[in-house]
């Protein structure tokens, strides 16, 4: 006999945490969470600085491979995605940054009413806790996410950011506040030395009140369907076969790679990939695993002399030490977060607001990528375009939803894209070589100073860049006449009743920040749209600049 409740939510990554728990709050009936990965007990989740570790843990992460093309001089990279309660917000490298206030205006004016900025900052300060930072008109001071400042200032962060400053580029004490432009340190989901995790400020609770039912290893095959009605799901859980009903509605929140795949293996999505994996088709719907978006960033070492690096702090007997600090206070190296400071600049100076950014760390990885520590005292400097113009796509090989898809981000497709991440690099240079910070520099350890001229720093990024784990839009939110929209400005999947979508799948275009905040977002306006309760009431914010 199937499980009979009345909402199912398939995916306990950070909106499902959110939807789940909102709805718990409410008390509208029975709710039951299905998460394919297990709890979320493993210490690289909880320790901060332990998130390097667990981008490579395949127990954690679904660690799914990108499609080799152009813009990976024909290198295949591995896409971290959290398999596991709280999802990639359990995984991620704890920043938090909402988007500048353009990016939700973009959204509204392309047939999404409800999400303008002035709408969607309600929700923005309904789930958080913001410690120390910023006015109360932007930051929220009682919700359940907490937010905090660096503990403790880094001298080579500070000179790096007093080297931004004699540039021009100002420090920005809030940069989710009224500006995004300019310098600071990065603003994190840590807290009091553990990460802040969406699955334990909203899930945790939700399990607690008795209404919400959470399976973990619970592997969703396909959705079930009514004619056009979505009535369910069939998961496999330690090799059994379940089937499990809502009266109401399921709430897919599986992220950017999962629900479009689910999708598709269940009917939904483009007539020829349906037919191509042998699917029969529910719902024609030809944007469900297009329109895919992902941050791509290209990094540049520096070997440091006169100040001590996290490469040295956590080798050896400083690792030591800084280990019986973390247990003694929850302070000092292992509870940092993987970037320390970020600059939101522009790559022209006629432009309205920034296009580009480069974070800083004082710390290196070997080929730039979180695996572990260099050797020799290092900083890294990580460069991208904020919007990227790139477009790529999510499509199922196999109507078995345990084969991984096809995906593949298109990185570096477009000439803007290409011209901004150069620029970005350029401008990290320009930061390092300024005298606050260059007498730290020893020497550009990587790409090196011959790699010096626009062909040369674009083959650089071709060649060893990486992605920032960013993935949006494959399931676009916009009008149903918009022929790549998958949902319609409610989260409901265009042509198939009591189905919504609640994850990052549903960005329309790329915002200029990390998306766990945007995930948070989404979760919170799906659980009132689900609930049918009035939005909350827009903010009232002075003109933008």
């Amino acid at each position: 006999m199937p499980r009979i409740v009345d909402y199912l939510v398939i995916g306990a990554g950070t909106a499902g945490s959110v939807v789940a728990g909102r709805l718990s709050e409410q008390n509208p009936g029975t709710i039951c969470v299905l998460e394919a990965g297990p709890r979320d007990r493993h210490p690289s989740i909880h320790v901060p600085a332990a998130v390097v570790h667990a981008l490579g843990n395949p127990k954690i992460n679904w660690m799914y491979p990108t499609l080799p093309h152009w813009g990976t001089a024909g290198r295949e990279l591995i896409q971290s995605r959290g398999k596991t309660l709280g999802g990639s917000g359990s995984i991620n490298g704890h920043i938090y940054t909402r988007g500048h206030r353009s990016d939700f205006d973009n959204w509204a004016a392309k047939g999404n009413p409800g999400w303008s900025y002035a709408e969607v900052l309600p929700y923005f300060r309904r789930s958080e806790t913001c410690l120390g930072i910023g006015s109360d008109l932007y930051r929220g001071r009682k919700g359940p996410f907490t937010i905090t400042a660096m503990d403790e200032p880094d001298p080579l962060a500070e000179a790096f950011m007093d080297a931004a400053e004699t540039l021009g580029i100002p420090r920005n004490p809030d940069y989710n506040g009224e500006k995004q432009d300019g310098i600071s340190y990065v603003q994190r989901s840590i807290h009091r030395g553990r990460r802040v995790s969406p699955a334990r400020a909203f899930l945790y609770p939700a399990m607690r009140r008795g209404n919400t039912e959470v399976l973990t290893d619970a592997l969703v095959t396909r959705l079930l369907f009514e004619g056009r009605r979505a009535v369910g799901a069939v998961f496999v859980r330690h090799g059994v076969e379940h089937e499990v009903r809502a009266r109401k509605e399921v709430i897919l929140c599986a992220g950017t790679i999962a629900t479009p795949q689910l999708l598709q293996v269940s009917g939904v999505g483009s007539p020829d990939l349906l037919s191509k994996i042998g699917v029969h088709a529910v719902h024609a719907l030809a944007g469900v695993g297009e329109n895919l978006s992902d941050h791509y960033a290209a990094r540049i070492v520096l070997k440091i002399r006169g100040a001590r690096t996290i490469n040295e702090r956590t080798r050896g007997l400083p690792l030591v030490a800084e280990l019986l600090r973390y247990a003694a206070v929850r302070r000092g190296a292992l509870t940092l977060s993987p970037t320390l400071v970020y600059c939101f600049w522009k790559s022209q100076p006629w432009q309205p607001f920034g296009d580009i950014q480069v974070s800083f760390t004082p710390a290196s990885y070997p080929s730039g990528i979180w695996s572990g520590l260099d050797r020799f005292p290092g900083a890294t400097m990580a460069c991208w375009q904020q919007r990227p113009k790139s477009r790529g796509h999510v499509r199922a090989l196999s109507a078995d939803v345990g084969v991984k898809p096809e995906f593949c981000p298109n990185y570096l497709g477009e000439e803007e894209d290409r011209r901004a991440i150069v620029s970005a690099m350029r401008l990290a240079r320009r930061i390092a070589r300024q005298p606050a910070f260059e007498r730290f520099v020893e020497e550009e350890h990587w790409p090196g100073p011959n790699v010096e001229d626009d062909v040369a720093l674009l083959a650089h990024a071709r060649e060893t860049g990486n992605t920032t784990y960013h993935p949006i839009g494959t399931c676009r939110m916009g009008p149903a006449d918009h022929p790549a929209s998958v949902v319609d400005a409610e989260l409901r999947v265009h042509g198939i009743e009591a189905l919504r979508v609640a994850d990052c799948s549903v960005i329309p275009e790329m915002l200029a920040a990390n998306t766990n905040a945007a995930a948070l977002l989404i979760g919170e306006k799906a659980a009132d749209l689900v609930l049918g309760r009035p939005a909350l009431p827009a903010a009232e914010l002075l003109p933008a600049d």
